[in-house]
């Protein structure tokens, strides 16, 4: 990987520190705004790939807002990236936490913020929904059977049945280690039989 420049860590750490200070209502919020700059504006990361980073986010401890950041980051800039991108990342709240915690009790029972509050609730369900839509849309695009049958069946897990969000990841996970290992079998067959069709070739 290139040394990253210097205006390509200055942006980044912008945009994520822009991105971080306006993000309400968890994670997958700021996933979407993350798609909207790297992937539809800056053309930094491709649209499935960022589907993947989401994806290794969300499967991996922590925060899904900081995970994300990382992967971002290193994908962007390497190591130096993951340094920007989490700092820009966690800058914004841990400052706007630190000033409320000071004025929590006014914060609290201020019926003025809790409206306000509530508010802010409507808007973030639709930027989730946005985010589902989009990326939910380039798995309907890639047409395979498998990951439709992933997609519909974690979502009728989740919805109807209640199932832990942490089972469902796990399980697609195995199903994900399955279909890789065969792909890669099938490709080792698939080259020893080349191999041999070329072989054949050269003794007649």
């Amino acid at each position: 990987m290139e040394r990253p420049g210097k205006k390509t860590l200055l942006k980044l750490f912008l945009n994520m520190l822009y991105i971080s200070s306006f993000t309400f209502g968890g994670g997958f919020v700021i996933v979407t705004l993350m798609k909207r700059k790297f992937v539809d504006e800056l053309h930094w990361i491709g649209e499935q790939e960022m589907l993947d980073l989401t994806a290794l986010a969300q499967s991996s401890p922590g925060a899904i807002a900081v995970n994300a950041s990382i992967l971002v980051g290193w994908r962007v800039a390497g190591p130096t990236g993951i340094a920007v991108a989490v700092i820009g990342t966690i800058l914004p709240p841990m400052v706007i936490l630190s000033v409320v915690s000071f004025f929590y009790a006014a914060f609290a029972a201020n019926r003025y913020v809790a409206i306000v509050l509530k508010g802010m609730q409507a808007g973030v369900a639709a930027v989730i929904l946005d985010v589902v839509c989009s990326l939910g849309g380039t798995q309907l695009r890639s047409k395979s059977a498998v990951h439709l049958m992933i997609m519909g069946g974690a979502f009728a897990a989740t919805f109807f049945f209640k199932v832990n969000v942490i089972y469902i990841i796990l399980t697609a996970g195995v199903v994900g280690v399955v279909l890789a290992l065969r792909g890669r079998k099938g490709s080792v067959h698939a080259g020893k039989a080349v191999a041999a069709g070329r072989k054949e070739v050269r003794r007649k």
